[in-house]
This record gives C-alpha cells, sequence and structure tokens, in this order.
C-alpha cells in the first residue's frame, strides 16, 4: 500500500496477484454467482487504488480488505433486494456411473451453496469467514466489528439454520 500511495504504477498489481484468488472465493461465496462476484472484487480493488494515500501504515491490509469486500457484499444484497442462488450444472448427465456420482457431489454442493445463500448476510459472512476462509474466532470477528461471544451467536444461529435446510436434503 506504502508503494502504491508512492505512485508506483505496478503496485497495485502486485497487490491483485498476491489477494485475487481469495478475495475472488470469499466474495463468490458470499454473493453465490461468479460474475457479481468478479464485479464486486474489481471494485474493491478500485477502492483500494482510491484510498491508498489515506492508507494507515500500522492496519493489516488483508484485514482491511476483508472489511472493503464485506461492505460491498452487504452493498450488493441492499442493491438487489434478494439473496442469489446458484444454479445446478445440468450438464452432467450422460448416464455413467462417474457422471451419476460426479451429478449428486454437485447437487449437494448446489445445496450447500443454497443454503448458505438463504441465511442473513451477517451469518453468511460468520460462517464464510470462519469455515471457509478458516479465520480464527478472534480475526473473524474483528473483520465484522462485533464480539467474538457475537460472532460465536451468529455462528450458532447460522448452524442451526443450516442443520434445518440441509437435513430434509440428505435423506
Amino acid at each position: 500500500m506504502r508503494a502504491l500511495a508512492a505512485g508506483d504504477q505496478t503496485a497495485l498489481g502486485r497487490l491483485a496477484e498476491r489477494h485475487l484468488n481469495w478475495a475472488l472465493r470469499f466474495v463468490e461465496r458470499m454473493v453465490g454467482e461468479r460474475a457479481h462476484a468478479e464485479d464486486l472484487v474489481q471494485q474493491a480493488f478500485m477502492r483500494v487504488w482510491q484510498a491508498a494515500e489515506r492508507w494507515q501504515p500500522d492496519a493489516r491490509f488483508r484485514t482491511w480488505f476483508y472489511r472493503v469486500l464485506h461492505n460491498l457484499c452487504l452493498d450488493h444484497f441492499r442493491a438487489s433486494g434478494r439473496m442469489e442462488t446458484e444454479a445446478l450444472d445440468e450438464n452432467l448427465t450422460d448416464g455413467t456411473p462417474n457422471a451419476e456420482a460426479h451429478w449428486l457431489r454437485a447437487e449437494q454442493q448446489a445445496d450447500i451453496r443454497e443454503a448458505l445463500q438463504a441465511l442473513a448476510p451477517r451469518q453468511r459472512a460468520a460462517v464464510v469467514l470462519r469455515y471457509y476462509e478458516e479465520l480464527s474466532q478472534a480475526e473473524a470477528a474483528a473483520l465484522l466489528g462485533i464480539s467474538e461471544s457475537a460472532l460465536e451467536s451468529l455462528l450458532t444461529r447460522a448452524r442451526s439454520r443450516l442443520r434445518q435446510r440441509l437435513l430434509p436434503t440428505l435423506h
């Protein structure tokens, strides 16, 4: 960030190389659609570029960038007024046992994605940060701007809702 603030034209590219993959993963899990995730991550990197001069060197970039991404996801939810779900890929129907197993796995993953998308945005963010991104309880809570006990409460409610939605699909 210091290099970017100093006018280094290649600094944003280096930041993108380092952070693009995990940022896309996080946002895609939040919004449920790759195209929206790519747009939101691009907006996030624009915000990085715009905020470079105001960067506080004592802050961790990754934590700050998670926050930017999370806020953009919340803005996306507000603007769309609905939860997005990802459709199951229907190209896996050639009838072979391997294709059938692959289709079943894809269907289960689609059920999980759909259940995740049905969570309230803060619950979804807590689940994604804690379980998918594997942040510690303290890191996830700090990123969301809440206490660790509030994070645990969000996770407890989220697990309960996920269980309610997913148990019927297992039978």
